[in-house]
C-alpha cells in the first residue's frame, strides 16, 4: 500500500514540476469596485492578480455614459496589481463587463456602492463576461464555493500536504487526522476572513511551504522505523498545520472580500468548496490507490524512497523561494 501511495507522489510531483502551477494561480478572482457619489463621481479600483510577474491582458468597460479616464493610482498589493481612477456618470443603465476575460481562467467580483448606502455584487466569469445595470441582480453568494473547490484543488500546497498526511497515516486514522485538518483550517479561516485576526502573507507561504517540507521528512522518518509525536498522533499535527493553512485559505479569500449582507452565508458556501475540494481529492486518491493494491504491483516499492525524498525537496525548494528575493 505505501508503495502504491509512492507512485501516486511521483506522478503528482512529475506534473508539478513539468507543468508548473502558473496557470492555478490565474484562477485568483479579480475585483472590480465602483462606488458612485452623490455629485455623480464615480471612483474606480480594479484589481487584478499577477500571473508570470505580469498583470492579465483585462480591463474593466463601464457604461457608455461613463467617459474613459486614464489611471491615476497604481500600487502592488501582494500578489495583484490594484489601479484607480475616476469618472462622471451615474451608474442606472449600460452594460459593465471586462474586456479580455474570456481569454483567462479567472473571474471577477463587481462590486457598485450606490449613493443611498446600497451596494449590489455580481460575479462575471470567461463565458459571461458583463452584466446590464437594468436586470435584477444575482446572488453571489453560491458562486464562493466553486471558489473554495477551485482553491483546494488547484493549490499545490495544500494538495500536496494533504497527500503528506495520506502517506503518514495508518488507514484507521485517516477520518480523524483529515478532520482533524478541516477543523483547524475552519477556525482560522473564519478568524481572518471577519477581521479578527490578520497576517501577512508573505510569512504564511513560508510556514505552509516548511508544513510539506516537515511532513515529508516525518513520513521518511516513518519509514526508517523511527517515531515522533507526528507519527504516532498524526491528527495532532494535521490540526497545527490546519490552523496555517486555514491562513492560506483565508488570503484567497482576502483577494475577493466577503459580500456585503451575506458575509456568513459566503464565509460558509467558500468552507464547504473548500472541504468538497479536498474530499474529492482524497476520494480519487483512495479509488487510485484501491485500483493499484488490486494489481499487486510489488515492483513499485523501488520509488517509495526516492518519492518522499522528492515530496521533501520540493518542499525545500518552494520553501527558499519565498527567502529568497
Amino acid at each position: 500500500m505505501t508503495a502504491l501511495r509512492a507512485f501516486l507522489i511521483v506522478f503528482l510531483v512529475a506534473t508539478i514540476v513539468v507543468d508548473p502551477p502558473a496557470q492555478a494561480h490565474e484562477i485568483r478572482p479579480a475585483a472590480l469596485t465602483l462606488r458612485e457619489q452623490a455629485d455623480g463621481l464615480v471612483r474606480v479600483e480594479w484589481k487584478q492578480p499577477i500571473l508570470d510577474g505580469r498583470k492579465l491582458k483585462m480591463r474593466p468597460v463601464l457604461p457608455e455614459q461613463c467617459p474613459v479616464a486614464k489611471t491615476t493610482r497604481q500600487i502592488l498589493s501582494g500578489n495583484a496589481v490594484v489601479e484607480s481612477w475616476s469618472t462622471k456618470c451615474v451608474l442606472d443603465k449600460g452594460a459593465v463587463s471586462i474586456e479580455g476575460l474570456d481569454q483567462t481562467l479567472t473571474d471577477v467580483f463587481v462590486q457598485i456602492h450606490y449613493p443611498n448606502g446600497t451596494q449590489r455584487t455580481e460575479i462575471l466569469r470567461p463565458a459571461s463576461t458583463s452584466f446590464q445595470l437594468e436586470q435584477t441582480q444575482s446572488s453571489p453568494a453560491a458562486t464562493y464555493l466553486r471558489i473554495g473547490a477551485e482553491h483546494m484543488l488547484f493549490g499545490w500546497d495544500h494538495l500536496l500536504f494533504v497527500l503528506g498526511l495520506l502517506l503518514l497515516t495508518p488507514v484507521r486514522q485517516l477520518l480523524w487526522v483529515i478532520t482533524a485538518f478541516t477543523l483547524g483550517h475552519s477556525i482560522t479561516l473564519a478568524i481572518v476572513a471577519l477581521g479578527l485576526f490578520t497576517l501577512p502573507s508573505g510569512p504564511v507561504e513560508l510556514l505552509i511551504a516548511l508544513s510539506i517540507l516537515f511532513l515529508a521528512v516525518e513520513v521518511v522518518r516513518k519509514h526508517q522505523g523511527k517515531t515522533s509525536i507526528t507519527i504516532r498522533k498524526p491528527w495532532l499535527i494535521s490540526l497545527a498545520f490546519g490552523l496555517l493553512h486555514g491562513l492560506g485559505f483565508a488570503g484567497a479569500l482576502a483577494e475577493i472580500g466577503l459580500p456585503a449582507g451575506s458575509e456568513i452565508l459566503a464565509l460558509l458556501l467558500f468552507n464547504l468548496g473548500v472541504e468538497l475540494g479536498q474530499i474529492i481529492f482524497v476520494a480519487m486518491l483512495l479509488l487510485i490507490i484501491w485500483c493499484l493494491h488490486k494489481t499487486s504491483l510489488d515492483q513499485m516499492k523501488w520509488v517509495e524512497r526516492p518519492a518522499l525524498y522528492l515530496v521533501g525537496g520540493l518542499g525545500a525548494f518552494y520553501t527558499l523561494t519565498r527567502i529568497l528575493p
